[in-house]
């Protein structure tokens, strides 16, 4: 874990993630990576420079055998307000729907869903779990899918709304994270969405897994390159909280 807040620390600092009085929330969908992003901001608030408070907050989706309660328990453990907002999500995309790319209409009442309940309790930060592997696999995609240059930002300010979106765990690898998860035993609970392994995303984790075998440092240059290129929001240093 020391190591983890290490690469958490300097990507805050580097991107200006946490000011002052800041009110984060964490998104919390039972993965490993939202679970991990909990757990690095309640370990680094208790240190960090700037005091800031966490709380959690998961939208259930109404997806069938998902349960939320160990990570509600973990939640009153650490002293982190947790909250449960439920949206028939499941019901509108698969079943009435039925939709053929679900995970686009999924992704878009997510977003709504969150927003509005993250702004009915004052909140206008969250911390998201995305990692350096998500990063050099949404480059690939937009690249390979949409013939474009591009990625998610380490910090977003979204205008519409007035909510902020930090990324703790950039500098951090999936497989650290894995490991991490493992030994601080966190309650992952399982994602069982119909879409999981055959989505777009999957297809590009695959074709970057066999290509690592051959260059095995792959994804560190691509993330490197990301930032030297550097794509808008992503030069370190250029980012005002």
């Amino acid at each position: 874990m020391q190591h983890i807040l290490g690469l958490v620390r300097r990507c805050v600092e580097d991107y200006h993630m946490i000011a002052p009085g800041d009110r984060i929330a964490v998104g919390v969908s039972g993965g490993k990576d939202s679970l991990l992003t909990l757990a690095a901001l309640c370990r680094l608030r208790e240190f960090y420079p700037a005091e800031f408070t966490v709380e959690a907050v998961t939208l259930e989706m109404g997806l069938p055998g998902m349960d939320f309660e160990p990570v509600a328990a973990l939640c009153r453990e650490w002293g982190v307000p947790y909250h449960r907002i439920c949206e028939p999500i499941y019901q509108v995309v698969f079943e009435e729907r039925r939709e053929k790319n679900p995970c686009s209409l999924c992704a878009k009442l997510r977003r709504g869903s969150l927003h509005s309940a993250l702004k009915a309790q004052g909140i206008t930060k969250i911390a998201l779990g995305h990692h350096r592997d998500d990063a050099v696999e949404t480059l690939l995609m937009n690249l390979l899918f949409e013939g474009r240059i591009g990625c998610f930002q380490p910090v977003t300010y979204l205008d519409r709304t007035g909510i902020t979106q930090i990324r703790p765990l950039l500098y951090c690898r999936e497989d650290e994270i894995r490991r991490a998860v493992e030994r601080l035993r966190l309650p992952v609970v399982e994602s069982t969405c119909p879409a999981d392994g055959a989505s777009r995303r999957q297809e590009i984790k695959e074709l970057l897994a066999s290509l690592e075998r051959q260059y095995p440092d792959l994804k560190n240059k691509l993330f490197g390159a990301v930032q030297r290129y550097p794509l808008y929001g992503w030069q370190p240093g250029t980012q005002e909280r």
